[in-house]
Formats: C-alpha cells, structure tokens, sequence
C-alpha cells in the first residue's frame, strides 16, 4: 500500500486504479464523506481530462474560501438596499470584484464530476455534466445572483442609475446563503469538530442576518416615506436622511435588537402605518426564531448533560434502594463504585459502542483487542488457531471497579473469565474468615475451575483495581470445544498441569468440593482413558465412519442429569422436586449405583420423561431428566 493510501481511512475505495480496471469506481454519497472527517484526494480517482472530482480537497478549499465573499454578500445586499450612497461609491467596486470569483465558480461548475444517484458512480462527461448544471435550477441563479447590473446598465445607457431597482436586484446575491448553509452540513458531519460550537456559530449566524436585514429595511422604509419627519428614526434624528450612514446603521440595528429582544424600550418605535405592519410581520417573525434559537440551545446544553443527569438519577436510585433494605455499607459501595464506572467508560464498553456493528466487524475489533490475551492464558497454549478465533468472538469484555466481586464462592458456574488489565484476589471463607488465597493478573483466568468440573464455584474473586475482563459462558465453551477433540485434550492437559502447580491451600479447597458430590474427582476427570475417549469419541476429522455404539459419552467435560426415584404422572409432574443434580458416570450401572445411594433403594431401569427406556448414554443431554425404577 502506498503512503497515499494510507493516510486515507478508505484506502480500499480511493486507491489509484489501474488502465484495466473500473474508470469511475463506485463511491461514498457526499453526504457521507465528511462523518469521515477526510478530504478525498483526485489522485484517488482516474476522471477525464479536465474533470474535477468533487471530493478533490483543492476544490473543496476553493468552495470554503468562497464562503467569505458569501458573507459579505449577506451583509452588503440589504445594507446597499438601504444605505443607496454607500452602493454607488467605493463598495461598488468590491461588489464587482466578489462577483468576478462567483463567475470563476460558475465557469468550473461545468467541468466538475457529479455522483449519479442512480448509479453512485462519478460522472465525468463534460457533455453530461454541462446538461445538468444548465437544465437544474442552480444555473440561472447562480447567474442571476452574481450580474453586475448597475454596471450593465451604465455600459448600456451611458448613464450611471442609483435607483432601487438595482438594491432590490442585489438582493438576489443572498442566493449565495446556500453554500454556508452546505457549510455548516458538512461541519456538522465532520467528527474533527466539535459539534456543539459549530451549531452554535450557525445559531449566531442566523441571528445576526436577522438582526441586520430587519435594521436595513426597517430603515429603507424610513427613508422613502413621503414626510421623513413622520418615521421611526426621523422623530428622533433631524434631517437624519443626510447624516452619516453609519449613525443610521447603528440606530437601525438597536431598534432591530431590541424588538428581536422584546425588550421594548419604546424610545424607537413605529409611527406611520407602513411601520406598523412592518413591526408586526417581524415581531410575528421573531416569536419563530427565538423559539427555533431557544429549543437548539436547549437541546444542544441538555445533550451535553444528559449523562450527568442519568449517573445522578441512578446514584439516587441506588441510594434509596439500600436505605429502604438496610443494606450493608460494604454491599452499598460496591453498587456506587459499578454505577459509577458505567458512567465513566460507557466509550470503552464493547458491546454500546458497537451493537449496531456487522459481526464481522465485530469479531474482527475483537480479534484485535483480545486475540493475545486468549493466546497466552494457560488453558489454550498450543489449541488451535480455528479455536482461538472462535473463542474471541464469542467473549464479551466488562469494566470491574476496585474491590468488587467478580464471583461469588459457591454460585453456580455460569461463566468464566480472563483478565486483560487490572488485578484480582483469590479468596475462600473458613468459619466466616475471609481467607486470601492468591493473586492474578493480566492474561490468568479465574473460575474456570468451576466451570471445567462443573460444580459451584470453589473461591470468590474479587478486583483490586480497575479491572478490564473478558467472559465466556460455560454453555459456548462447551458448544465450541467439543467439536475439536485433539484442542479439547490439549485444554484438559493445560488444566491438569496448572492444577499440579496450585497451592496446597488451594488444591484443598477445590478437594473438598469435588469430595462433597461423591461422583467426581480430579483423577477421574484427568485420566488417561478418559482423555483418550474424548480424543477418539469424535473421531478423526477425515473419518468416513462414525464410531461404534458405546455406554459411554464422548464428550471431554461431565455432563449433567437430574435423577428422581419415581416418574411423574401428569398431574405431578410441575410439582415434583425430588430431582437429585448429578455428574453422568461413564456406565448405567455406576448410574444405578449413585441413584441406590441417593435414593435408599436399589433400580433396574432408566426412563426418560416421555417413557423411553435409556440403553445408551451417547443420547443423553446436559439436564436431561432420567427416572430409576
């Protein structure tokens, strides 16, 4: 890739293309581009000679140094309406120069590209591109805003004219508004700026071309009465028609002010009835833009703080609850400390940043945060890449503030963890003694224990630190590590290893759980036979031929059955609670000897819930219910 390429964030769409490829690649609509914050450059594109691509950012820059004269079009055209003197004098000759870059613009509208809507391809035939401009509403007004008429008329006539026809013509210049308007837009798009002072220079915009052009007219109307003396500013300033422009510009823009304020001093104020209604239609006019300049700046300052209000809301929230249930100071800092960090990196979490993402890209943001963290934990060292892959995509990263449980000794195993950042305590509790067992960092796991035995989880864990974690449910484990038997044994042989590593006082504590079941221990789990039915149950993955028929389950961790000693009839079968949760052993006849033990009472068979007579644990699944008779 080369260096133009990448300093693009669309390297893929705007590259150079080759003489053999698409001339006029299919591109981004233009009201996309500036959410890039990027300028496209025409190296980028292969157009015709002569043809300018509407993304080049030498033409964007000739379009935003055009917005200068359009503001000072804005400002001159009511003003000169107006002030009729200041329209024939040294301002005359700055309107002529402003409208000679207009006429340039005019001119290289005709060899600019456009984006057929159709299509979404660039369109760079000169013939095409001249139809449009012509036969589109633009064309005659960009020409008729931009026609120096008084100097055509001068041309013409051989006479120099300051009538007011010529003001009012001028007024067709505000056309040019459209390009600050189309300025403001792309702005407002661009994430290198802030979107809250750009529409808030936008909203002072409007404001003060309101403020003006009401001063200027209200003035113009002042001046062409028939007794000057009977006006606003006339009963006020004598002869005021002769005085400086600019003492009845500022007297013009106060009354303008003060009416758009409702303020109402009453000092300036209307007289004759063309005023009358002239205030009325403004005063009318100004009740919709202070309602329109009122409801942005609310929206913009609630937006802002909108999150700030949510986190004092929930705070609150969480106030009252421990305060109704007497809740333990401990218990109520630890639910302030995760409220509060939700707020603080609710940017940092995943799945609200990026839940309206493809999965692919998804996966692939993952892939990139997370791939060497799951690498380097220790029960996937040496699994293959596929497995890893898979794994990644499947976790969901979490924020842990300090000293709050991540799990709970004893709870069911639902999950497990890696740590990407932060620390954690291992902890046990003895004769209601909290007992620190170990320490663990970046890249270790934590609860995996229970979840790879599948008994309750044997240690709390709790964070020292702001801690950044990534989880994956014992159900997806499970789902996507059967199907690869030879990484299945590589795990188990990594978690046997790290077991024989452990801590005397930990490997006791995970002892006495897997003790207190009386189906399962570490031996059985860890044998050589049964990695080796693990390895062979699946098969080989160019295997023709399924396996034989076996009493046992091919599959790498226990599964889970509830047995009753009875079966249900229909009128008991919601209400019956006998079930016994157990590990499935690898014979029916081991499954019988557990139930004798639970029950008191030898059986014979084994029923399913819908009759069926159990020969064969290959069929059975996690949860099954199973009935001895």
């Amino acid at each position: 890739m080369s260096a133009s390429d990448s300093r693009s964030p669309l390297p893929m769409l705007f590259r150079r293309r080759s003489s053999g490829e698409i001339k006029n690649l299919a591109s981004v609509s233009s009201s996309l581009l500036p959410a890039f914050g990027t300028v496209v450059d025409e190296n980028y594109l292969q157009l015709k000679k002569y043809v300018i691509a509407p993304y080049d950012h030498r033409y964007r820059l000739w379009q935003t140094f055009l917005v200068i004269f359009v503001i000072y079009s804005a400002w001159a055209s009511p003003f000169e309406l107006a002030f009729r003197k200041a329209a024939t004098g040294s301002m005359m000759y700055v309107d002529l120069v402003v409208d000679g870059f207009f006429a340039v613009d005019i001119i290289l509208t005709f060899f600019v590209a456009y984006l057929d809507k159709s299509t979404y391809l660039l369109v760079d035939d000169h013939t095409k591109i001249a139809i449009r401009y012509v036969t589109a509403i633009y064309f005659p007004m960009d020409v008729a805003s931009t026609l120096p008429y008084q100097v055509i008329y001068r041309i013409l006539t051989g006479k120099m004219r300051d009538g007011d026809i010529f003001g009012f013509l001028n007024l067709l210049r505000l056309w040019r508004l459209r390009r600050v308007s189309e300025l403001f837009t792309r702005l407002e798009k661009d994430t290198r700026f802030s979107y809250f002072w750009t529409r808030y220079c936008k909203l002072i915009g409007v404001t003060l071309f309101a403020v003006h052009s009401a001063g200027c007219f209200y003035f113009w109307l002042a001046t062409h009465h028939k007794k000057p003396d009977n006006t606003w500013i006339g009963s006020q300033v004598t002869d005021f028609q002769h005085r400086s422009i600019w003492l009845g510009y500022t007297y013009s823009l106060y009354w303008s002010i003060v009416t758009l304020t409702t303020v109402g001093y009453g000092d300036l104020h209307a007289v004759n009835t063309g005023e009358k209604i002239f205030n009325m239609f403004y005063m009318l006019f100004n009740i919709g833009l202070t309602a329109y300049l009122i409801g942005n700046m609310t929206n913009l300052v609630v937006h802002s703080a909108v999150r700030t209000f949510a986190m004092r809301d929930a705070i609150n929230e969480i106030l009252r609850y421990a305060s109704k249930n007497r809740l333990p100071e401990g218990l109520k800092e630890q639910m302030l400390a995760h409220m509060q960090l939700k707020f603080k990196t609710a940017e940092l979490q995943q799945e609200e940043v990026l839940e309206d993402l493809p999965k692919a890209i998804r996966s692939g943001i993952a892939q990139h945060l997370f791939r060497r963290t799951v690498g380097n934990a220790y029960v996937f060292k040496g699994v293959s890449e596929d497995l890893i892959v898979q794994l990644v995509s499947e976790m969901k990263a979490e924020y842990f503030p300090p000293k709050v449980e991540i799990i709970l000794q004893n709870e069911i195993p639902t999950d497990f963890y890696i740590i990407v950042s932060g620390a954690v305590d291992v902890l046990t509790y003895k004769n209601g003694m909290e007992q620190p067992l170990t320490k663990l960092g970046p890249s270790e796991m934590v609860g995996e224990i229970g979840v790879i035995f599948n008994i309750p989880q044997p240690f709390t864990v709790r964070t020292k630190r702001l801690s950044q974690v990534i989880r994956i449910s014992h159900h997806h484990f499970k789902q996507l590590v059967q199907p690869h038997s030879k990484d299945a044994k590589i795990i188990i042989t990594n978690f046997a290893q790290y077991l024989k590593g452990l801590k005397p006082e930990v490997l006791e504590e995970i002892e006495s759980l897997t003790e207190s079941l009386g189906d399962l221990n570490i031996e059985h789990i860890l044998s050589n036979e049964e990695l080796e039915n693990a390895a062979n149950g699946y098969g080989d993955a160019n295997a023709n031929e399924a396996p034989p028929p076996s009493t046992t389950l091919p599959s790498t961790f226990p599964v889970r059955v509830i047995i009753h000693d009875h079966h249900p009839s229909e009128s008991t079968l919601e209400g019956n609670t006998t079930g016994k949760l157990i590990h499935l052993p690898n014979s029916i006849e081991d499954l019988l000897k557990i139930a004798e033990k639970k029950f008191n009472k030898r059986g014979s068979t084994i029923l399913m819930a819908d009759g069926a007579k159990v020969e064969e644990f290959n069929a059975l699944r996690e949860n099954d219910h199973l009935y001895i008779f």
